[in-house]
């Protein structure tokens, strides 16, 4: 039987969370994020912060870990569609990117995220190689180039290119790998 955890502690992790979130909206970068900021922010105490977190780090790895969960679940969904029309799927992706785009402009900042990002672009373009007739014969570092190619992009859209729409970006994405 698993133990349900108390809505006031819940409560109170999300208050810790939504404040350390602000904080990095408003430019405060990760390493500059401290406890003091965090509670502050949050209306609680320090004492309050270290009922639920170890240390600033902790509080950051579970952000993190929140967002990329949301992120998988999002990619495995496209993976698990059974139409093929690609156009469509990365369509999906790229608006629910542009959703989360203020938590992922945060993350980009962890080495760690960049990496899981890869690692589920890279599923989704396989599961995608594996539903066509046609497979070439530098299959992986094939797979691994545009998996570099497609975060690239992501993240420069994210970064710098959103006045371009995510139809404009999935276009542009598709015409460069049909060349």
């Amino acid at each position: 039987m698993t133990k349900k955890e108390d809505p006031r502690s819940i409560r109170t992790q999300e208050m810790l969370k939504n404040a350390a979130l602000t904080l990095l909206n408003e430019g405060v970068l990760i390493s500059q994020l401290s406890v003091q900021k965090v509670t502050h922010r949050a209306l609680l105490n320090r004492t309050t912060f270290y009922l639920h977190y170890r240390d600033i780090d902790d509080l950051v790895s579970q952000l993190m870990q929140d967002v990329l969960h949301e992120l998988t679940n999002q990619i495995e969904g496209l993976i698990q569609l059974k139409d093929n029309n690609k156009q469509i799927q990365l369509v999906q992706l790229l608006d629910y990117l542009y959703t989360q785009r203020h938590h992922l402009l945060i993350l980009f900042q962890l080495e760690q995220f960049e990496k899981h990002l890869f690692s589920l672009i890279k599923k989704l373009i396989e599961k995608r190689r594996m539903n066509t007739s046609i497979i070439p014969t530098e299959f992986y570092v094939d797979i691994d180039i545009r998996t570099a190619s497609l975060v690239g992009i992501i993240m420069w859209w994210l970064k710098n290119g959103l006045h371009l729409s995510s139809d404009y970006i999935a276009d542009q994405i598709n015409l460069m790998y049909k060349s």
